[in-house]
C-alpha cells in the first residue's frame, strides 16, 4: 500500500506538473526484499523514489517505466531471474505485458504495475472574447490545461504546446511576438484572412522574420465554415489535436526527432549490457565506461569488470 509519504510526493508532482511514473509491486515471489504493495516513484530523469527491489530489479523498473513515460501507456512488468531453459527470453505479450530475465535475481521474481502520470498538455488563450471563452471550455474538456495568458505572460508556460489568441486587436502584436519567440508549436489568431494580413504585415514591418510569421495559423483553426464561437474553437482545437497526433503546424516541416526513433530531448536514452542483456537507462550512477569514444553501460560493476576482461582496458565514462 502506498505511504502517506509517497502519496503527498505524488500529489505534489502532479501539482508542478511534473511526469512521472508509479511503479507498485503487485505480486512478490520469494526469495526476494519485497512485498506486494509496495510502491516507487520514477522521474523522467531515471530518478527512482522509494523501494521495490535491489539494485538490479531498480534497473528493470527505470528502464520500463521510461518507456511507459514516453508512450504514456499503462502496462504490467514481471521480472524474472535469468533462465537457460529454451523459449524463455525478455518479450511482450499481445495484452502489452512485458517479461524480462534478470540475471542478478537469485531465485525470486517481481511483478510490478507501471502507470505514468502525464501533465495536460497546456493550451494558452489570450482575450477576452466569446471565442476564447468557447476555446478554454471546450478545450478542458477534451483533456487540456487551459491557461488564460496575455503577453507578458506567454513564456511563463515552458510545457504550453499551443497558444492561441483571439483578442479582436487587444495586443495582439505582443502577445503573438511573444509567442513566436517562446517555441511554441502551435500559433494561431482568430481574426478574418483581410484583418490577419493585416496583423501580420505589422509584424513583418517591426522585424519579425519570414520564417516566424509563416507558423502563424491565421485565420485560427481547420476551415470548417464555422461561424458560432462553440464553431470556431472547435475548429482551432481540431488543429491542435492534428498537430499533436503526428500532423504539422504551420510554417513547421517534418522531422520529428520522437518520429525518427530519437529520445525526445532531456529524456534518458536506453542502452543493452553486453554481457548479461540486460536493458538499462544510461542516467547518472549506471555503470559505464568508455571505449573507443563509446559510452557502454552495464547493469552492475560485475558485467563491466566482465567485459574489461574480455575487452582488455577501457576508461570508466565520466
Amino acid at each position: 500500500m502506498i505511504t502517506a509519504a509517497m502519496s503527498r510526493r505524488a500529489q505534489e508532482l502532479a501539482a508542478e506538473r511534473v511526469p512521472f511514473v508509479t511503479a507498485t509491486v503487485v505480486r512478490a515471489h520469494a526469495p526476494t526484499s519485497i512485498r506486494a504493495g509496495a510502491v516507487a516513484l520514477v522521474l523522467a530523469d531515471g530518478t527512482i523514489e522509494g523501494f521495490v527491489g535491489g539494485v538490479c530489479t531498480e534497473h528493470s523498473v527505470r528502464a520500463y517505466a521510461l518507456r511507459a513515460l514516453e508512450s504514456g501507456n499503462a502496462g504490467l512488468l514481471r521480472i524474472l531471474p535469468f533462465s537457460d531453459q529454451a523459449g524463455v527470453s525478455d518479450h511482450v505479450d499481445d495484452d502489452g505485458t512485458v517479461t524480462v530475465q534478470n540475471p542478478c535475481l537469485s531465485g525470486g521474481a517481481v511483478e510490478l504495475f507501471l502507470e505514468p502520470v502525464v501533465p495536460a498538455p497546456a493550451i494558452l488563450v489570450a482575450g477576452e472574447t466569446p471565442i476564447a471563452s468557447a476555446v478554454m471550455r471546450l478545450g478542458a474538456e477534451v483533456g487540456f490545461e487551459m491557461v488564460a495568458v496575455d503577453g507578458d505572460r506567454v513564456d511563463q508556460h515552458g510545457d504550453g504546446i499551443a497558444l492561441v489568441v483571439a483578442a479582436h486587436g487587444r495586443d495582439e502584436m505582443h502577445t503573438l511576438r511573444r509567442g513566436l519567440e517562446s517555441g511554441l508549436p502551435y500559433v494561431g489568431l482568430v481574426a478574418s484572412p483581410k484583418r490577419g494580413t493585416g496583423v501580420l504585415a505589422e509584424l513583418r514591418g517591426d522585424g519579425v522574420p519570414d520564417e516566424l510569421l509563416a507558423r502563424i495559423d491565421v485565420p485560427a483553426g481547420i476551415d470548417i465554415g464555422a461561424r458560432a464561437p462553440a464553431e470556431i474553437a472547435l475548429s482551432i482545437l481540431a488543429r491542435i489535436i492534428a498537430m499533436r497526433n503526428g500532423g504539422a503546424a504551420p510554417g513547421h516541416r517534418g522531422g520529428d526527432p520522437a518520429e525518427a526513433g530519437e529520445p525526445a530531448p532531456g529524456s534518458p536514452r536506453l542502452a543493452v549490457d553486453p554481457i548479461c542483456g540486460m536493458t538499462v537507462a544510461a542516467v547518472a550512477g549506471t555503470p559505464s565506461l568508455t571505449r573507443d569514444g563509446e559510452t557502454i553501460y552495464f547493469c552492475c560493476d560485475g558485467c563491466r569488470s566482465t567485459y574489461e576482461a574480455k575487452h582488455g582496458h577501457a576508461r570508466l565514462a565520466d
